[in-house]
């Protein structure tokens, strides 16, 4: 599966991508020209740094993430 996902990163050249990854394609996915102007507002570094975490880093980012983000509501709350 994950060479699915990276093979389809890659697609912005072909037209068409195969879903059963043979020689000659079954199936193909055309490409959607809505995801693809998308794609080019997005850093994918900082999706493929992310995936090449661990599901307990994934999940300790998110933690740290949520305490960030309730400190930052306790110091709007917070009198000057």
């Amino acid at each position: 599966m994950r060479e699915y996902f990276q093979r389809l990163w890659k697609v912005g050249q072909s037209e068409t991508l195969s879903v059963s990854g043979r020689e000659e394609p079954e199936t193909t996915l055309p490409l959607d020209p809505v995801i693809e102007e998308y794609k080019k507002g997005v850093d994918r570094t900082l999706l493929r740094e992310n995936l090449r975490l661990t599901v307990q880093e994934r999940v300790d980012n998110l933690i740290a993430l949520q305490h960030l983000a309730a400190e930052a509501r306790q110091s709007e709350d917070a009198p000057p």
